[in-house]
């Protein structure tokens, strides 16, 4: 019997938010690129929220779009409604999160991998990698057909050996109810790579029609509505919203959820995986935080053309019986039609400990992940990988340097070094408080911090980079210039001040220092200032940014300084721990398993102390003597 056999540059395994991106990447760097997927019709699926963005997550959407990615690009051509969170803090912790409209969003995605030259769509269950000697050489297809390829990138989701959760009702699918990938796992663990068993769940969709919103309170998008994408035109997405909805459990809800415990798959045992701490079922949230009398539910349009509801807030696994049970008792689902129920999926992931900061598997040349498959939750987090495991996976291929973003350059960087630097015991979560330097990882920045990445990488054009370069410059000479610019305690300069609260001045001042109050701005204080030059919004927000903040900004900026010195003393692949004396036991089993690339990563493993750390640096600078005392 003969047996199909293509060859490609690189295989993508998943067509989920990791694999799109991580495709897309491979294709558009001229890679001949397949990526394969048990349905082309859950290309980009959002089986969970419908919504894209959020605290933290924005910012990692911003970084992909300023990097060449596409999902920033993609939400902006399909939001319903788009809102910038904490608006009411500083601007580090500023986060811009837009509803989706599902079937939207996959359907310009699917478009956009469709037209993408180099780029082919293969729907098929890959059930086997394949290696030579430690090098990857493609992947089998549960058909027999062999794909061979110099790089695979794993982007799984949460499909191997998938199994839903709903009360006792176990089905063994994958998300939505599509078919899982059972094959997989076990030549990943042949090839000596280590799975976990991790859990997620989803609320259940109720019927537009039978929801009561005179009892909910009516949640709108912002008047002003900023997009995603740099490269998005503002004009082209000020749209008319679509509204959500804010109502509370209560205690009869709590009461329901206790009473049935016993029937959760959950507390009954019958779940293997670990879940989220930072998004936990209703029936967590009424367990551990049993001082509280109600919990926010958000109610979310699933798109325009459908009258499904996210019922956000409310996720579960308790039985058919109990979900209505337990939403009915809820203000305005009194009357709810539910249309797909809760549930919980389990599913296979590995321990990312195994991977590179490149994403690169340590022990399989060759071998990328990425996503959910890496241990991490989130459609935003996903991406974010996918696309530097694309970008890694096609520079090896081109025999260029790799992409590692450290800690203090991005959100995606603090993201993939916990991943592979922290012990990782459930799916884990991006969030403002893992960033040191949060102030300087703006999501209104991401741009000008790694555009120049992008380019060099090859995903970004060469006017897009030019206006970034022209776009610095800009900045820098007009806070130049407002730190030139002498304000007199004029009658008229008095009244403007009164205007905003502000205390009248005694003498003249900069306009530096005036800016710097906290009920001025750059803006507010444009009539003071004749010779203000026309610039565009997003020069004028940097400008407000930077003197507003300059004192912190240059605070944290010495802190970046002290982390790279110890990023940039790198530890030698073959190091050996066991040659260093004073090492904890603990300590030298903990680096020998991770094998950071330095100082710096070392320092953040768990199990490693900072006397662990200061016995390295003397030892390493004991063998860089005696090298060169030697010649070497």
């Amino acid at each position: 019997m003969s047996v199909v056999e293509e060859r490609y540059d690189v295989c993508v395994v998943g067509a989920g938010h990791a694999g799109c991106e991580a495709a897309l990447a491979c294709a558009r760097l001229g890679l001949n690129t397949i990526i394969f997927t048990v349905s082309v019709d859950s290309i980009a699926m959002m089986p969970c929220n419908p919504n894209i963005g959020g605290s933290s997550k924005g910012h990692l959407v911003r970084e992909i779009d300023a990097l060449g990615g596409e999902m920033g690009k993609n939400i902006d051509k399909t939001f319903i409604q788009s809102k910038m969170l904490n608006k009411s803090k500083g601007p580090a912790v500023h986060s811009l999160r837009a509803q989706a409209d599902k079937a939207a969003y996959s359907m310009e995605m699917r478009k956009t991998l469709q037209s993408t030259e180099c780029l082919t769509i293969r729907q098929a269950e890959v059930s086997e990698i394949m290696t030579d000697h430690d090098v990857i050489t493609g992947v089998k297809t549960f058909s027999g057909a062999k794909y061979f390829a110099k790089a695979v990138i794993l982007c799984t989701g949460t499909y191997l050996g998938a199994r839903c959760l709903c009360g006792e009702v176990i089905n063994y699918t994958g998300p939505n109810g599509l078919q899982p990938a059972n094959y997989l796992t076990d030549s990943l663990k042949k090839n000596g790579i280590e799975i976990f068993r991790f859990k997620t769940g989803t609320p259940a969709r109720i019927d537009k029609r039978s929801i009561d919103f005179s009892k909910m309170q009516e949640q709108f998008g912002d008047e002003k509505i900023v997009p995603f994408s740099f490269t998005t035109n503002p004009d082209d997405v000020q749209i008319d919203q679509v509204s959500c909805w804010l109502t509370y459990t209560n205690e009869k809800t709590h009461e329901i959820i206790r009473e049935n415990l016993d029937r959760s798959p959950i507390y009954a045992g019958i779940i293997e995986g670990t879940g989220p701490r930072y998004c936990p079922s209703i029936e967590d949230k009424v367990v551990k935080f049993s001082d509280k009398d109600r919990h926010q539910v958000f109610i979310e349009p699933e798109g325009i053309h459908t009258n499904e509801m996210y019922i956000g807030g409310m996720s579960s696994s308790l039985p058919e019986d109990v979900q209505y049970e337990m939403y009915r008792s809820v203000p305005g689902l009194e009357n709810a039609k539910i249309v797909r129920n809760a549930y919980a999926i389990e599913y296979d992931c590995m321990n990312p400990n195994q991977l590179l900061p490149t994403l690169e598997f340590k022990k399989i040349k060759g071998l990328f992940s990425a996503g959910q498959f890496n241990g991490s939750s989130g459609y935003e987090e996903a991406a974010a990988q996918g696309l530097i495991a694309g970008i890694n996976a096609a520079m090896s291929i081109l025999g260029k340097k790799q992409l590692v973003l450290n800690r203090s350059e991005a959100y995606i960087g603090v993201l993939i070094d916990d991943l592979v630097t922290k012990e990782n015991y459930e799916p884990y979560r991006m969030m403002t408080s893992r960033a040191e330097y949060r102030l300087l990882l703006r999501q209104d920045n991401a741009d000008l911090r790694l555009t120049k990445y992008g380019y060099e990488a090859g995903l970004i054009s060469e006017e897009r980079y030019q206006w970034i370069l022209e776009k610095e410059k800009l900045i820098h000479d007009e806070i130049l210039r407002v730190n030139k610019v002498i304000i007199g305690a004029n009658k008229n300069v008095q009244e403007i001040l009164e205007s905003f609260g502000s205390v009248p001045l005694n003498t003249g001042t900069t306009l530096t220092e005036l800016i710097r109050r906290p009920e001025l701005s750059y803006e507010s204080l444009a009539q003071i200032d004749p010779e203000r030059p026309k610039l565009p919004a997003e020069v004028c927000e940097q400008v407000s940014i930077h003197i507003k903040y300059d004192g912190y900004i240059k605070r944290q900026i010495k802190q970046v300084e002290q982390f790279k010195k110890l990023e940039e003393k790198k530890i030698p692949d073959d190091f050996d721990y066991d040659e260093v004396d004073s090492l904890r036991i603990e300590a030298r089993q903990k680096l020998k398993l991770y094998r950071p690339i330095s100082i710096g990563q070392a320092s953040r493993i768990s199990g490693v102390s900072p006397a662990d750390i200061s016995m390295l640096l003397v030892y390493m600078e004991q063998q860089r003597q005696k090298n060169r005392a030697e010649g070497k």
